[in-house]
């Protein structure tokens, strides 16, 4: 019975398919025939069956008539045939008016409607964010954006890119359910076209962010865009513009492409540096993750009249709940740690680490300083050191030129990967290595636990495991990365010891997984580029700040042993480390507890405690300052 019923249906269903085809004659035809074999026999039962139906046949065939007129919206009027035609003729006519009306409406509005879909109507905003390009670092990006605009009213970001309005914005609302009171625009459009840059409003709004797209040409296309930037249609006005590419020969050129005060970031320069900082001074990666999220503690510059006239040593104690860590010129030249004697001028700005910019104020009155818990400085000589980095990529050469600017001479650094030899030692002679590394290259698959077990892991002063893509694909970088960190984890039960370990990821979700203990030191490239990215593009200044930071010759953020800074043991203020540092000529932000350092989420770090919290350190802790 089933498939005869089947067959039934198909061919009705073949019948009405046919009949679509005839046309819209054929289906009004067979449409008004329904309607009289339907509305007809219901009239006549209406008629038949009501309470004081007419006396006469010809009276009950007018109320059937008078019925199916009020059914079809043609009157119905009884009369002369005449009457009853004219009558019918205008009630069609008003029909057909009334419907293409209504069509015509339903019509326009659809258009709108897809219109506003397709995402090409232009957005009217201004002081808003616009964001350039799709690809994973969209997410991180709107996520900080949305974070610094928290206490703001009507903030909006716009997002321009080369996909679906429907899509992006599903995505964008998966990532991020709750946006406050930011609103997320989408549009559709190429990044490289002036006309479709016009629709998110570049020359209005207050800060235009260039994603790189993925892909072999990411880098291109954010030239292009940059070009795109310049044009008359689009020119930014008092707009902050920061953009990034992944390579770092591409960074000259798109630096050249931005409009004027555009910043460019060298994505593999900025992770190399980073790398390598975090790799020297374990636990580096948490106290930059405090300081570029807009969820915790970060940078401001803010204007502090009182202090005119008064040394940046002063300084230094002179905010409760903020760190002082450098001065900004009227010229717009920041100068991170400057020397304790360098007097502050009316128009200098002070660069804080505060929880937000209207926390940084002068305190009316110097915190307490324990001066009997202070230690007295002693040098300290560099070693030479055994370095292991397993991976190889286009940032590695990078990475190994990066570590030889920091290490003493006699340093050793074996690399293993499954990249030519010959090739990875032309790659990092090409970048400059040669003062103080003696780099030895070995061929070998970082998943293998062969490999790792012939190597003696335990024995390296620091590891660095980056993304090594083998035979694959940079897609499989991580996955490679991840299957390495597994046998690293089983080397470290076997020694049962704790490697000082550094991983490189490009996808955040996947830094969950790790296979680590809690506290290791990550950076995931996409998320920490994503973050400077918002911190510039809320604070223009912020990027000399960065570039002093990633910089070997400049100042930078440190991890030491607070029993250098004051005596373990003691019950201090966090000021009495303020002042200790002061006399090194340091600037001290935090510190980490050696006992939390396993606990989430801050692992034992604290960026800018109140300078009257009381803390007592034990051997283990340590102590976070801006140093040279």
């Amino acid at each position: 019975m089933a498939p005869e019923a089947a067959t039934h249906r198909q061919r009705l269903r073949y019948r009405f398919d046919n009949l679509v085809a005839r046309g819209t004659a054929a289906l009004i035809g067979w449409l008004a025939l329904v309607c009289l074999l339907v509305v007809i026999p219901a009239s006549v039962v209406l008629v038949w069956a009501d309470r004081h139906p007419p006396a006469t046949l010809s009276g009950r065939l007018a109320a059937v008539w008078a019925s199916v007129g009020q059914t079809l919206k043609i009157g119905g009027a009884v009369g002369s045939p005449v009457y009853v035609l004219a009558s019918v003729c205008l009630a069609l006519v008003a029909l057909l008016f009334v419907s293409t009306l209504v069509s015509l409406i339903t019509t326009g509005i659809n258009q709108r409607i897809m219109a506003l879909r397709l995402g090409h109507s232009t957005v009217m905003e201004e002081g808003h964010t616009v964001v350039l390009g799709w690809s994973d670092q969209v997410f991180p990006v709107v996520t900080e954006l949305v974070a610094a605009n928290v206490n703001q009213r009507g903030a909006a970001i716009a997002v321009l890119a080369p996909k679906d309005k429907v899509e992006m914005e599903e995505e964008i609302s998966t990532h991020l359910p709750r946006t406050g009171s930011t609103r997320i625009i989408c549009r559709n459009g190429r990044t490289t076209d002036p006309a479709a840059l016009a629709r998110v409003g570049p020359r209005t709004a207050k800060a235009v962010l260039v994603l790189p797209p993925s892909g072999d040409d990411g880098d291109s296309r954010v030239v292009k865009t940059l070009l795109a930037l310049s044009s008359p249609a689009c020119r930014a006005g008092g707009a902050v513009v920061v953009a990034a590419v992944r390579d770092a020969g591409n960074h000259l050129t798109a630096t050249l492409a931005a409009p004027p005060g555009g910043r460019v970031l060298n994505i593999d320069d900025i992770v190399a540096r980073l790398l390598v900082q975090t790799s020297r001074r374990p636990g580096l990666s948490l106290v930059y993750q405090e300081l570029l999220d807009f969820e915790g503690d970060e940078f401001y510059t803010v204007a502090a009249p009182a202090l005119t006239g008064r040394t940046f040593g002063e300084a230094l104690l002179s905010f409760t709940a903020s760190s002082v860590v450098g001065l900004l010129s009227d010229e717009g030249t920041v100068a991170l740690n400057p020397d304790p004697g360098t007097v502050i001028g009316a128009t200098d700005r002070i660069v804080v680490i505060s929880r937000d910019d209207d926390t940084a104020e002068v305190a009316a009155g110097l915190p307490p300083v324990d001066e009997d818990a202070i230690v007295p400085a002693r040098a300290t000589r560099p070693r030479p050191e055994r370095l292991l980095l397993l991976g190889w990529n286009r940032r590695a050469a990078l990475i190994v030129d990066q570590l030889d600017q920091y290490v003493s001479p006699g340093t050793t650094l074996d690399v293993v990967a499954l990249g030519d030899g010959a090739a990875m030692r032309d790659a990092y002679d090409l970048a400059g290595t040669g003062r103080h590394l003696d780099v030895t290259v070995h061929r070998g698959d970082i998943t293998d636990p062969r490999t790792l077990a012939a190597l003696d892991v335990p024995s390296y002063d620091s590891v660095i495991v980056i993304g090594d893509k083998g035979p694959g694909t940079e897609a499989d970088a991580d996955d490679r990365t991840l299957v390495a960190l597994l046998h690293l984890r089983a080397v470290e039960e076997a020694a049962r010891l704790e490697l000082s370990l550094t991983t490189e990821l490009a996808d955040d979700r996947n830094r969950l997984l790790a296979p680590v203990r809690e506290g290791a030191d990550f950076i995931v490239s996409s998320r920490l580029i994503s973050q400077l990215m918002t911190q510039i593009s809320e604070s223009p200044h912020l990027a000399d700040v960065f570039d002093e930071l990633f910089n070997a010759g400049g100042h930078e953020i440190c991890l030491r042993p607070a029993a250098q800074y004051v005596l373990p043991g003691r019950d201090i203020t966090f000021a009495t480390v303020v002042a200790s540092a002061r006399r090194r000529r340091e600037c001290a932000i935090g510190y980490r507890l050696r006992e939390r350092s396993a606990d989430g989420p801050d692992y034992g770090v604290r960026i800018n405690p109140d300078k009257h919290q009381r803390v007592r350190f034990a051997a283990a802790d340590q102590v976070i300052v801006l140093a040279r």
